[in-house]
């Protein structure tokens, strides 16, 4: 049986290290994200941009306005309005209004949407352990450190290109 091709397959051996190592960090990224989604789609009849916004609620017991929620999912407000019309129709989030501004609402979790999301939250975890699992713990600390030193350098070079960012 051949392997199905993937982004790494796209680089040969003269391409620059660095290029084949992002390729397979992508692919690695590609394969970890298809198996969480097929799984919170079995499991919990759910997409992965849902249980990404019940975690920034997770994370915002008072709630969030939907454009700071756009804007921590990286998405547009559209998108983030469609997925919490689904959620409160299903009961796991309500929107409530925001004082001094009648236009504006924030979103939280229900309830009935905490107890949905740390199902969920378990279980993704476990998948996360899973992906990881050919790994000694040596060998997983030595590549958070390394690809700490990736993301520090990539943040250095980020300011230096945009030192002002607007958030």
């Amino acid at each position: 049986m051949n392997a199905p091709l993937d982004l790494e397959a796209r680089a040969h051996s003269e391409h620059a290290q660095e290029l084949r190592l992002w390729l397979r960090l992508l692919t690695c990224s590609q394969l970890i994200e298809k198996r969480v989604r097929a799984g919170l789609r079995e499991q919990f009849d759910t997409t992965l941009p849902r249980f990404d916004l019940m975690a920034q609620l997770e994370r915002h017991p008072e709630g969030l306005k939907m454009k700071e929620l756009s804007h921590r999912l990286m998405v547009t407000g559209g998108n983030v309005t469609g997925i919490t019309d689904q959620l409160v129709a299903e009961g796991l989030v309500e929107r409530l209004g925001v004082d001094g501004d009648r236009r504006a609402f924030r979103v939280r979790l229900t309830g009935h949407g905490h107890a949905a999301f740390a199902a969920m939250a378990t279980q993704h975890e476990q998948w996360i352990v899973d992906a990881f699992e050919g790994l000694a713990l040596r060998d997983l600390d030595q590549l958070h450190r390394l690809l700490g030193k990736v993301k520090q350098h990539q943040l250095d070079i980020n300011a230096r290109l945009d030192p002002d960012p607007i958030e």
